[in-house]
């Protein structure tokens, strides 16, 4: 099966399929660590991993790269009113976005790039450009892409740009003032500014510069598949391809996707409108970290998705309906063999699975068939209808679903217990749902003791004090399940 995604450059739908038979290359732009990354950002960087994920499923190899915009205006302005160099201000900003992205069981691309360590590759780059005259230099140092110098800019947001004139700035960065239509490519800088010496002159590199430098570096002149928010598509998207084909004369990317803005309770996600979330602030507050990653991957890629606290409770719950199956699959005592009816649902529901996640990444869709196969087995269990190649068939369907959206396997400790420790560090424990603060004392082999202490005293016929120990875990904020296979614990 050949997963097929909308193009934005073609606007069509596309196979994605590696240009050279072996490996899919794929650039994705990532953060700028100015500060903590939002559920917006991570909306972009969850589509981008469950896209890398499917592609593993059907059997692409991904070489994938992402790069981290260490230097920018932002950087430079709060390093300085922290007193820090930006060597010393981002290093904290990049490990929190990491840590972030494990806690959501991001995977980590091949290759993770700095834009501090690739002055050399971006001064070169403007060097090309300078050589076939679609650079140039002005009298205050800074460097200029020519905009007349690509006819086909535009060709990627299919915007008209023949009324623009030259004061209408195709770019939209703070630094600039003139008034041409050129984007800059290398900013100067004054001594005691942050800057690097180099060939064309002291200064620091313009944020579209970094993306192509880096991309070609590590993928070729030319790759396949090249990611980001949609908020990148103009100006950065269409200034990197119209300095790096102007340079190389080769196609950038084949393949552009785009992942759409959310909104949060209906309204653009600001600080003034109070509805600006971090992962940590949506973690402090009690929710897992595996109902945030379902929420946000919930609704399409190409369609807005309005997030929701009433959203982030049903995800919270379709992922305890797929792991409670799970758990009575594998704790059940089966006979041999099948059912013809049992691998049908197994099969069926896997097909349906691929199928859907082919057509566009339909993660709605996608999800569709394996909430069916969870209803049907579980009646097929009540019954007594199941048999072990049943359940394995089952199972191995489940596993190829939580291979993409990764939220059955439980990993949801780490990530709660890491943020209350976080906010212990920095001083915001009074952000920390109450029984959240409490639960993150515990580990999970805590639990499991606490939980053979309760067994043990029903066993006794000692039921006062296992209903005592079941009142202590919940007031810690950890649930027990008495079920026919057994007894089940959950955090809250």
């Amino acid at each position: 099966m050949t997963l097929r995604l909308f193009n934005t450059l073609s606007g069509q739908l596309d196979d994605v399929l590696p240009a050279d038979g072996a490996v899919l290359r794929m650039y994705a732009c990532g953060p700028t660590v100015y500060d903590y990354g939002h559920i917006g950002n991570f909306r972009t960087f969850l589509q981008v991993d469950l896209l890398r994920r499917a592609l593993q499923l059907f059997g692409v190899p991904v070489r994938h790269v992402m790069n981290i915009t260490d230097v920018d205006d932002k950087i430079i302005r709060n390093a300085a009113a922290a007193g820090l160099s930006i060597a010393e201000y981002t290093p904290k900003f990049e490990q929190a976005f990491l840590d972030d992205l494990d806690s959501l069981a991001v995977q980590r691309p091949e290759v993770l790039t700095r834009a501090t360590q690739h002055i050399p590759q971006m001064v070169h780059l403007v060097e090309r450009l300078a050589a076939k005259e679609a650079a140039y230099r002005t009298d205050d140092g800074n460097w200029y892409f020519r905009l007349r110098a690509f006819p086909d800019y535009g060709k990627l947001s299919k915007k008209d740009l023949e009324g623009m004139t030259d004061g209408a700035r195709v770019d939209v960065d703070e630094y600039e003032r003139d008034s041409a239509r050129d984007f800059a490519l290398w900013k100067s800088t004054r001594s005691g500014e942050t800057g690097w010496e180099t060939a064309i002159g002291r200064g620091r590199p313009g944020w579209h510069l970094e993306c192509s430098a880096m991309a070609m570096e590590y993928l070729g002149e030319s790759f396949d598949l090249h990611a980001g928010g949609e908020d990148l598509m103009f100006p950065h998207h269409e200034n990197e391809i119209a300095q790096s084909e102007s340079a190389t004369g080769k196609t950038f990317a084949r393949h552009w996707f785009h992942v759409r803005f959310l909104l949060v309770n209906g309204r653009k996600m600001s600080k003034s409108e109070g509805n600006f979330f971090t992962l940590r602030d949506l973690l402090l507050r009690g929710y897992k970290a595996s109902s945030i990653r379902l929420a946000l991957l919930s609704v399409p890629y190409r369609h807005q998705l309005n997030f929701t606290f009433d959203g982030l409770i049903e995800a919270t719950s379709a992922i305890d309906r797929l792991r409670t199956f799970a758990a009575r699959l594998r704790a059940a005592l089966l006979e041999p063999g099948s059912t013809a009816k049992g691998l049908d649902t197994a099969t069926r529901a896997r097909q349906e699975f691929l199928a859907a996640l082919a057509n566009d990444l339909n993660t709605a869709e996608a999800r569709a068939p394996i909430f069916e196969l969870v209803r049907q087995g579980n009646i097929a269990l009540d019954a007594g209808l199941l048999r072990s190649d049943d359940r394995d068939a089952m199972l191995r369907t489940l596993d190829a679903f939580d291979s993409v959206f990764a939220v059955i396997a439980d990993h949801d400790a780490a990530p709660t217990r890491a943020a209350v420790e976080w906010a212990r560090t920095n001083g915001r424990l009074d952000e920390v749902a109450p029984e959240l603060l409490a639960a993150s004392t515990l580990t999970d082999a805590e639990i499991d003791a606490r939980v053979e202490e309760r067994n043990l005293a029903r066993r006794q016929r000692n039921f006062r004090r296992a209903d005592q120990i079941r009142d202590e875990l919940a007031n810690l904020g950890i649930l027990l399940e008495d079920s026919r296979d057994g007894i089940r614990w959950k955090r809250k």
